[in-house]
């Protein structure tokens, strides 16, 4: 079990908002802290998690919960 140390409900908002405001959420955390991010526009599900990959951060996963929404964890370098 992950401790999640925050949250970034980013549903009902579309490329490039949820990309844009992960950005900046991580960059206000601290490393060894977890970001918990929710989504439901496909794009960023993928786009995301690639994004927190070149930044270097780790990706501890990407799950689907319904029909449309994901749940992405990333842990901060």
């Amino acid at each position: 079990m992950v401790d999640i140390t925050d949250t970034l409900d980013v549903k009902g908002e579309v490329c490039p908002y949820p990309d844009v405001k992960s950005k900046r959420k991580v960059k206000k955390m601290k490393s060894g802290d977890v970001l918990k991010i929710l989504v439901d526009y496909p794009l960023s599900a993928e786009r995301i998690p690639e994004t927190m990959k070149s930044l270097g951060h780790e990706v501890i996963s990407i799950d689907k919960v319904g029909d449309a929404d994901w749940v992405i964890l990333v842990k901060i370098k």
